[in-house]
């Protein structure tokens, strides 16, 4: 740490001295990055570029960047592949619970951004679990006894239209599906 600034010095003047001394000594000798051009000088820079760099620098994920109530929505969408891994129902159950205690404390005093946000069913959480459980038994003793005629691996089921897309095909204009008394 260098001294104090001393009354009646300019502060270039008494920079420029530190400067001169600390080159005078070699301290800022074989330095990295001498010269070179500084990094990412070509692109725009906006309030927010030192905290990108060192999120991108230091390999950290940019979800703890995150408003709390969207962290919060993320860990919710990914609460059944969280729990998947998870041996025993307490476990799940202590999960969703955690994860809701957290919801409603946010709730209390939200801040940041209102986003919709509901406490998980714990319940929902455990059946569908218990339905993952038994689906990836059921696949490890299939594996176990080999291929059959009706398991095709090739013969995925469709995924799910979303209710929405459903919805949507429903009150189209000229369509046989629109729902009655409207």
């Amino acid at each position: 740490m260098t001294e104090r600034k001393p009354t009646g010095v300019d502060f270039e003047t008494w920079i420029d001295r530190q400067i001169r001394t600390a080159r005078e000594r070699g301290d800022l000798d074989d330095l990295p990055g001498e010269g070179k051009p500084l990094p990412d000088m070509d692109k725009p820079r906006d309030e927010l570029w030192w905290a990108r760099d060192y999120v991108q620098r230091e390999g950290l994920s940019t979800e703890a960047l995150l408003p709390t109530p969207l962290q919060l929505r993320r860990e919710v969408e990914r609460l059944p592949d969280t729990v998947r891994g998870l041996s025993t129902e307490q476990a799940v159950r202590d999960t969703a619970e955690e994860l809701n205690l957290r919801i409603v404390h946010w709730l209390r005093a939200p801040s940041g951004p209102r986003v919709p946000i509901a406490p998980v069913d714990a319940e929902s959480v455990v059946r569908q679990w218990r339905a993952d459980q038994a689906a990836a038994t059921e696949t490890d003793d299939a594996a176990a006894a080999g291929p059959t005629d009706r398991a095709r691996p090739s013969e995925a089921p469709l995924p799910r239209r979303r209710w929405w897309h459903r919805l949507r095909d429903r009150l189209k204009p000229g369509s046989s599906k629109t729902p009655s008394g409207r």
